[in-house]
């Protein structure tokens, strides 16, 4: 299933997105590419729906990295 949900995305950025239009750094595709790479399917998922109810014109951007796994110990 991740697999899929990522070939989902890759797909997305190849053929429907249009230009560069987001107010953060990484692109909310990239974002949640990397969210779901990082955290798994409903994790990562949760992340980026997140991340984009956050990009909206009130908000100011700016760099906000997927948050990093805690190495146990």
């Amino acid at each position: 299933m991740k697999k899929g949900i990522l070939a989902l995305i890759k797909g997305y950025q190849k053929h429907i997105r249009h230009k560069p239009c987001c107010r953060f750094t990484p692109t909310c595709s990239a974002y949640a590419y990397e969210a779901v790479s990082e955290w798994g399917v409903i994790r990562g998922l949760g992340l980026a729906i997140w991340r984009v109810l956050r990009c909206n014109p009130l908000s100011k951007g700016g760099y906000d990295p997927v948050p990093l796994r805690r190495s146990g110990g």
